[in-house]
């Protein structure tokens, strides 16, 4: 694929959007940067775009051959508002469209998971980003961050469970390769970190890296729902209990060479983004 082109990248505020479209614009590529409220990235073209507002989809869509896909956070059926979007963009010209989903959900499963299994009757060049969980979830503003900073603590049904923690610049990297490399990679692609961790080794890392104690407290699945329903709907309270669930069983319990692999250089660890993002109070 031509590099002359240009990469809609929607989600461009959120954490994987904001770096792809950052590295796509810092590489030379012409960038559209797409969100609710649009944010400048530096070298990118910022432009308004609401999954549902389909007022906003023909502009962004204007002149793009490429599109980066994050589905609406907290939606339990994306494919609504995304396949009638990811026709209109086939129409416009996007010829290569690469979706964000999650190492959890396969094709035809929930969730993205529809919009995965339809992508490639709808593109020639397609690519499906399934990352692990992120390692910036314990950075930021994100639950298990916030209960760091003000218990010390990290709270999970996960037990002994591991997972392959997944830096999101590396996810970028990666998402660039897929959006820009003259052949798609028209799979899937499940993305890690170089080793799988347990919350007992990331809350370790954590005590030693900041100097501050932080522990690991393990609550049953029951448990979790009921803390996490203080906060949010018991739908979604249930959901998140589940995927802890999965993990104490090992569902997420792997590592892939993805990175290494696309990029030409190994997947970060979870040290060096702890060390980069919180020895200096990231």
């Amino acid at each position: 694929m031509s590099t002359t082109g240009t990469t809609l990248v929607i989600g461009a505020t959120g954490t994987t959007g904001s770096r792809t479209a950052a590295r796509l614009a810092a590489a030379g590529h012409r960038v559209r940067a797409a969100g609710r409220h649009a944010a400048p990235v530096p070298g990118a073209e910022p432009v308004r775009f609401d999954w549902y507002e389909p007022a906003t989809h023909a502009a962004a869509l204007h002149g793009a051959d490429r599109v980066y896909l994050v589905p609406p956070v907290g939606d339990p059926d994306p494919a609504a508002v995304m396949l009638p979007f990811l026709r209109q963009a086939r129409t416009a010209g996007v010829r290569r469209a690469v979706l964000l989903s999650s190492s959890a959900i396969p094709a035809g499963g929930p969730a993205a998971g529809v919009v995965h299994q339809a992508l490639p009757g709808l593109f020639d060049q397609w690519a499906v980003l399934r990352p692990s969980w992120f390692m910036q979830n314990f950075t930021g503003t994100h639950a298990h961050a916030l209960s760091i900073r003000e218990d010390g603590a990290l709270w999970t049904a996960t037990g002994s469970g591991r997972v392959g923690f997944v830096d999101a610049e590396d996810i970028a990297a990666v998402a660039v390769h897929a959006l820009t490399d003259e052949h798609a990679p028209d799979t899937d692609l499940v993305l890690t970190g170089p080793e799988a961790l347990g919350y007992d080794d990331v809350a370790a890392i954590l005590t030693e890296v900041t100097g501050r104690p932080v522990t690991h407290r393990r609550l049953s699945c029951e448990q979790l729902r009921e803390r996490l329903a203080a906060h949010v709907p018991p739908e979604f309270a249930a959901m998140l209990a589940g995927l802890d669930r999965a993990i104490a069983e090992g569902a997420e319990d792997r590592v892939t060479d993805t990175v290494r692999r696309l990029t030409g250089r190994p997947a970060r660890t979870f040290r060096a983004l702890a060390e980069r993002e919180l020895r200096h109070g990231g």
